[in-house]
Parts: C-alpha cells; structure tokens; sequence
C-alpha cells in the first residue's frame, strides 16, 4: 500500500484551457486514471500510465476500482467532467469507501476541483447566478422521479435560479418536458431559459429563450439548462447577444411571486 493514493478530478467542462494547474500536476503523476470511457478520452495517452475505462452507470464498481488498485500501491487518478463533487465520482468514492476494506480508510484521497458546467454557462450568458441558486439532476436513475418533482417544486417556489443536470436522453425523453411545465407555473413565460451546450468545446452552442418558447427537444445530454428566477434580467445588445444576469439584491417576496402560479 505504500505511495499508493487516489485523486478525484475534475476535467471542466470542456477543454483543456479550463483544466486546473493542481488537476493537470495530479493527472501528470498518476499511474492510473479511471473514469467514464468519454472523459479518460479527454486525456492524452502516455507511456506508463494505464486508463481503465467503464461505463457510465457504473460508478460504485468504479470507485472500487480505484481503491483497489490504490491499497495495491498505484497512484491513481479518477476523472469526472466538470468538477468531481459535482453529480460525480467523488460521492461514489466515498460511498465505497464508507462500506468498503478498512484498510481502504489509511489511503490518501485528494479531491482536485473543477470548472462544473453551471458556471461555464452561467460565465458565457452574463452572471445569471448573481442571486439564490440550486442545482438538480433530473436523472432517475439514482433516485425515483417523484423525489425530483417534490425538490424542483420546492425550489421553483422559493425563486430559485435552477440549473438542471441531466436533462435528458434517449432512455428519458420526456422528463425536461415535465420539468418545464412545472416551471411554467411557478414563473412568468418571459423567464430567461438557458440552454448551454458542450460550453467549452468546439461544438457549444448557448441559446437563451422566455420560458414560454423552452422546449424539451432544444437539449440533449451535453446540454445544462437554466431557469431564471423571477428577478432575473436579460440585457437586448443589438446586433450582439444579449447578456443574462440575476441582480444579487431582493425586493419583494418570492412567495408573492409564485402566487397565482401554482
């Protein structure tokens, strides 16, 4: 076991001019990294250090994994996108951890953080996490649907600025749908909806659209989607895009704001 370690990176959301100088050294001395197939693929190959890539539903035998090989003295690096705390690896970890080997407890575990994808996408429309905000997966995979609506409704409520991880896939076509009918009754239909795709990449694209144009079709699994709170702003720029931003100060309640929305 000895020199052996785990570290929990995150890659960001996108290329490598947002990956953390600390991740970057981490990734540089690991002997090891694990991770989901298309997140090792963002990182080069190199002579000696071995990838050991899964799918992605797999996440605790992955964790496992990583501890395995670290009791057995291999400097190992498990990769997320984004940042690894974030609806990723590092929760998984610790939960193996917790019920795993008791030798497991001696290893040396070192969360690196990320770029998530909620603030590169906030960073490309304006500040539209200025205010309150909170982030929901809307995947079930982990927990059931009826948990999802019970927390989105909650927050809708509050006036929350909401950003949505998961949106959607082909295994669940239909949930953002949902998610944007419960939001059009906490909020008027000009909110500001984000739909920030693959920000960071070659391919992103960034739309914002009132909460009465957002449709379930404009995302896909790449894709964060954020809902405004009543207090946030769009800026119209002719001829540019417009910039997106959620005043830090509150003037009335955000009770009054839901009422007649429910």
């Amino acid at each position: 076991m000895s020199g052996g370690r785990v570290t929990l990176i995150g890659l960001g959301p996108g290329g490598a001019h947002w990956l953390t100088p600390a991740a970057q050294a981490a990734l540089d001395d690991a002997t090891d990294l694990i991770g989901y197939g298309p997140y090792l693929d963002r990182v080069p190959d190199r002579e000696g250090r071995l990838k050991h890539g899964s799918d992605n539903r797999v996440e605790l035998q992955r964790a496992r994994h990583a501890l395995a090989l670290a009791a057995a003295g291999h400097r190992v690096a498990v990769v997320s996108g984004g940042d690894p705390g974030v609806f990723a690896m590092a929760a998984a970890v610790f939960e193996a951890l917790e019920a795993g080997e008791p030798g497991w407890l001696d290893l040396p575990i070192l969360v690196e953080p990320g770029i998530t994808a909620m603030l590169a996408a906030a960073a490309r429309a304006g500040a539209p996490l200025g205010g309150d905000f909170c982030a929901i997966s809307l995947s079930d995979n982990l927990k059931p649907w009826e948990l999802v609506t019970a927390r989105l409704a909650a927050v809708l409520a509050a006036d929350f600025v909401i950003c949505l991880y998961n949106p959607i896939s082909k295994a669940r076509p239909w949930q953002l749908g949902e998610a944007l009918a419960l939001a059009a009754r906490h909020r008027a239909p000009e909110t500001p909806v984000l739909f920030a795709r693959a920000i960071g990449r070659p391919d992103e694209a960034l739309q914002v659209v009132p909460l009465a144009q957002a449709r379930a079709e404009m995302a896909d699994m790449a894709t964060l989607v954020m809902i405004g709170a009543s207090t946030t702003r769009l800026i119209a720029r002719p001829g540019r895009e417009p910039i997106v931003y959620t005043p830090r100060s509150v003037t009335k309640s955000p009770c009054a704001t839901s009422q007649g929305r429910t």
